[in-house]
C-alpha cells in the first residue's frame, strides 16, 4: 500500500487527523506525533525516516514542515499541503495568530488560528513554551524551491485572502503547484476531512491501482 504520513501543526497532536483517518483506507496511513522541540533541523531529522518514499500530507505547521522536508535530501515520493507558512513570502500571514498568542497563550492562539471546532484538549497539553517555540520556528521558516516530486501546496476558499496570496507566492517564486480547497478553511482536516481526503484519493495513488483510482 501507498504510505501517506500526517503532519499536525502547533497546538495540535496527530488526533486532529482522526476525522480523516476513515476516510483514507486505502493508504498505508501513519499520523505521528511530532516532538514540538520548536527546532526545524530536529524536527525534520525525527520525521526523515518516518516520511522516506512516501506521501506527506500537512496542515499548517505540518504543511510548513513538508516544505521542509521536500527541500531537504529526503526522498519523497510527493506531498500535499494545507496552507503552510511561506516566512517572507508572506510575512504578516501569521499575524493575527502570533497576536492572539501574545494575548492569551496557547488557548487563543489555537482558537484564533484553527477557529472555534479547535478546543484546548487539542493542543495535546503543549504548556505555551512549547506553543511559543513552534511559533518561532514556523515564524522563522524561508521556503525554497519545488522539488522534482510532486507537491501541491492548497489553500481553503474560506480563508483568509493572505492565504490565497501566500500559496500564489509560493507558485510564482519557487514553481509551486497550487490547487485551492472551495469551502474549506484553515482547520481542513476537523471541518472539511471529506474535501482534503478527496484531493489525497485525485493526486495519490494507490500502489497496485491503475492510474486515475
Amino acid at each position: 500500500m501507498t504510505r501517506v504520513v500526517l503532519l499536525h501543526g502547533a497546538a495540535t497532536t496527530a488526533r486532529v487527523w482522526d476525522p480523516l483517518l476513515p476516510l483514507l483506507p486505502a493508504y498505508d496511513v501513519l499520523a505521528p506525533d511530532r516532538p514540538r522541540t520548536g527546532d526545524l533541523a530536529r524536527e525534520l531529522a525525527w520525521l526523515a525516516p518516518l516520511v522516506e518514499g512516501a506521501w506527506v500530507v500537512g496542515m499548517s505547521g505540518g504543511a510548513t514542515l513538508g516544505l521542509g522536508l521536500a527541500a531537504s535530501a529526503v526522498p519523497l515520493a510527493g506531498a500535499v499541503l494545507h496552507e503552510p507558512a511561506v516566512g517572507s513570502l508572506a510575512p504578516t500571514l501569521l499575524t493575527p495568530a502570533l497576536e492572539a498568542f501574545d494575548s492569551g497563550g496557547t488557548a487563543a492562539f489555537g482558537a484564533a488560528l484553527y477557529g472555534p471546532s479547535w478546543t484546548p484538549e487539542m493542543a495535546g497539553g503543549a504548556s505555551d513554551a512549547v506553543t511559543a517555540a513552534e511559533l518561532a520556528m514556523f515564524r522563522s521558516f524561508e521556503p525554497g524551491p519545488a522539488p522534482a516530486v510532486p507537491v501541491v501546496v492548497t489553500y481553503g476558499g474560506r480563508s483568509p485572502m493572505v492565504r490565497r496570496l501566500a500559496a500564489e507566492a509560493l507558485r510564482d517564486t519557487y514553481g509551486y503547484a497550487v490547487r485551492p480547497l472551495p469551502g474549506a478553511g484553515h482547520f481542513v482536516a476537523c471541518d472539511t476531512p471529506d474535501l482534503l481526503a478527496a484531493l489525497v484519493h485525485e493526486l495519490v495513488p494507490v500502489a497496485g491501482a491503475p492510474s486515475g483510482h
